[in-house]
């Protein structure tokens, strides 16, 4: 049984990565975080974009 569409566009990622991905998306313009939290893996990926 395959459970993932046959739609070759699929990507599997992490939360705080799809999170940005999706911000950046949806037209993300500024982004302002505090360093050492769970979401900062979302400003480090933000930052290198």
């Amino acid at each position: 049984m395959n459970l993932l569409p046959e739609n070759k566009n699929v990507q599997l990622m992490q939360g705080n990565r799809a999170c940005a991905e999706a911000a950046l998306a949806a037209g993300l313009g500024f982004f302002a975080g505090y360093p050492i939290t769970p979401s900062s893996e979302i400003a480090d990926f933000l930052s290198r974009k």
